[in-house]
């Protein structure tokens, strides 16, 4: 029974009472007695036509003496609606219609005596009508009552909160969208692609998997850095299937009150049963997907995200293979999900969703560069080149930042000019051009980086230097070396190592070779130096006194940067650790002042080019630093 049809009652009972109180109280009893005008009812009086008459509040009834008609003088309309409490006295009533009417020396007084003169019995009588007043009294205030109360129950029912808190939040699109999301406007990452592109026939056409004995796969579970499009590919498999899509993120199943994200598990489940076939997707399951091993210090209590995590199991088990139910998550923590909800059966299939590589970003460029006004000199393969690492997410930035400085300039199209500008602006924060330095502090930026150009150029394994600028960007940086390989690297050699913390120490080299004393402004090269130092002992394995061994447990480092493993070393080790990262740190510094004490002259030359225009890009640094003739090891 639905709620219109339960309370209907309700209002057809309100009804009912309202065609009562309008016959009992406003429409005029047709066969009662005849109603006389007050001139009629003063000369039936005069005339000695009239036995007796009784006041009420609000009429005089009076009975004609025998042979004569009876009837029913009202001296007043009824003062106001049945519900009123005060009506006015027959008094007051009397003196009103005597100053409307305007009859001379009419009275009450002269009434009385009329009456009395012609030996007319009267009285006063409080009208006493039980019906009446049991409606106006307690029937019709219960009825108003209980009409207000179902129209709000109605109105408010699908609002509050609180009748609302165990179902799911899902945000169903079950209608196909005006623009729907396909593989089209996916890239960058084309095996992640092939791999769900079965996921739409299994959705469309499952009878071709199952005649041979075959199940659909009930969940695909996707990982990877974030930004790198997992939302973006689920909702492709949604588009091309055309089926009704069920998003939310992990932590929606979790409130504060007992037992609710089990209730929306369960109520997601039966609501995807109904629209099958269809997609679950389920945005940063690690946020009930943990592991239930790292509570267990903490069992004693109620855990209200364990609780919602085995209801999740429970329904990924209980619903039918072939109901055409999908479901599909997304995380970049892989290693911290429960190994119950990794087991096949529930997530059939892990699907790695990874940055991509240069011939995918600039794949990506074209996708989310189609809409732009592009210049004719925009060379995307060079600005894929420009952007290793970077994940789809940042490169749609780079492409909005470009179109909003392109607008920013009054530009009618966007240039090369505004795609390097933005990927500056994501690479090393806001230019501050306001930002006022010291004279001093200048020509300490101007050879420190400098000092980072002319190090990683010579440097054999130092990446390549793609801009050096002193202008002031994002926070407390007041100048960058913009360096970026030529090529996307997936395994890097001892060399290249030393390389790379060789052009990262350049800088305060640079300062003690020019000024015999170093700035605080080496503080994050320092800090990413000794990092990378430690990391080619620990991680790596490249140490002389502790070769070939790992320190950690695991070396694979999450998608989030952190260590997914606990280190577990002796002092002794920890010692030669030291040790080594300190002559790591010691020799790349020592062989940067030799390179920059040989090439003291291009420092000289790049830092007071530097002073005088602020930026040097990638050309120009070619023709100041001039043939690339590295240093001698």
């Amino acid at each position: 029974m639905t709620k219109r049809e339960k309370y209907s009652w309700v209002y057809w009972l309100s009804i009912l009472a309202f065609v009562i109180a309008l016959q009992l109280l406003v429409f005029p009893d047709t066969q009662g007695p005849r109603e006389f005008t007050y001139s009629e009812f003063i000369d039936s009086v005069n005339a000695g036509k009239v036995e007796r008459i009784v006041f009420f509040e609000d009429k005089i009834i009076g009975q004609l003496k025998s042979g004569e008609e009876t009837g029913q003088k009202s001296i007043t309309q009824a003062p106001t609606a049945p519900w009123r409490l005060r009506i006015p006295s027959i008094e007051q009533q009397v003196k009103r219609q005597f100053v409307v009417n305007r009859i001379p020396n009419m009275n009450e007084e002269y009434l009385i005596s009329i009456l009395t003169g012609t030996n007319v019995s009267f009285k006063g009588h409080v009208e006493n009508n039980v019906l009446r007043n049991f409606f106006l009294n307690w029937l019709l205030p219960l009825l108003i009552f209980m009409a207000l109360w179902g129209f709000f129950f109605k109105k408010m029912g699908s609002k509050n909160p609180m009748l609302e808190i165990g179902k799911n939040k899902a945000q169903i699109h079950a209608e196909k969208p005006k623009n729907p999301i396909t593989f089209k406007d996916v890239a960058g990452v084309d095996e992640a692609v092939d791999e769900v592109r079965e996921l739409v026939d299994f959705l469309k056409y499952p009878e071709k998997f199952t005649r041979l004995g075959g199940k659909l796969p009930k969940g695909v579970l996707l990982v990877g850095p974030p930004g790198t499009g997992k939302t973006l590919l689920a909702k492709a498999v949604a588009g091309e299937a055309d089926v009704p899509f069920f998003s939310l993120s992990g932590s929606d199943f979790v409130e504060m009150f007992v037992g609710v994200g089990a209730a929306r598990v369960r109520d997601l489940f039966n609501q995807a049963k109904v629209h099958a076939p269809c997609i679950i997707f389920i945005d940063e399951i690690d946020a009930i997907g943990k592991s239930r091993a790292q509570n267990a210090a903490y069992s004693g209590g109620y855990d209200e995200r364990e609780n919602t995590l085995n209801q999740l199991l429970v329904e990924m088990d209980g619903f039918d293979a072939t109901s055409g139910v999908i479901i599909i998550a997304a995380t970049n923590r892989p290693d911290v999900l429960d190994p119950a909800l990794l087991r096949p059966g529930r997530f059939d299939r892990q699907v790695l969703v990874d940055k991509p590589d240069m011939k995918g970003r600039e794949a990506i460029f074209k996708v989310h560069s189609r809409n732009l006004k592009l210049s004719s000199k925009v060379d995307l393969s060079r600005l894929a080149a420009q952007t290793p690492g970077f994940a789809g997410a940042e490169i749609a930035n780079v492409c909005n930042e470009a179109a909003i400085l392109a607008v920013r300039n009054n530009r009618d199209e966007v240039t090369m000019s505004d795609f390097e500008a933005a990927i500056e602006r994501v690479v090393a924060g806001l230019e501050k051009k306001n930002k006022l330095i010291n004279e001093k502090e200048r020509q300490i930026v101007a050879f420190h980086e400098s000092g980072h150009a002319v190090v990683g150029y010579f440097t054999p394994g130092a990446e390549e230097v793609q801009k050096v600028s002193i202008v002031p960007r994002g926070i407390g940086a007041l100048g960058y070396t913009l360096q970026m390989p030529l090529e996307d690297r997936y395994l890097m050699s001892k060399s290249e190592l030393l390389g790379k913390i060789k052009g990262l120490l350049g800088g305060r080299a640079a300062e003690e070779v020019i000024f015999g004393e170093v700035s605080t402004g080496a503080s994050n090269d320092l800090e990413r130096a000794s990092q990378l130092a430690r990391s080619m002992i620990i991680v790596y394995g490249m140490s002389s006194k502790l070769p070939n061994i790992s320190l950690v447990n695991k070396s694979n480092p999450g998608f989030l940067g952190q260590p997914s493993g606990i280190e577990r070393r002796s002092e002794y080790v920890e010692k030669l650790i030291d040790e080594e990262v300190n002559e790591i740190i010691n020799t790349c510094y020592h062989e940067a002042k030799m390179l920059l004490k040989e090439k003291k002259h291009l420092l000289d030359k790049m830092a007071s080019i530097l002073l005088k225009q602020e930026v040097i890009n990638h050309d120009e640094i070619i023709s100041i630093l001039g043939d690339r003739t590295p240093i001698e090891d």
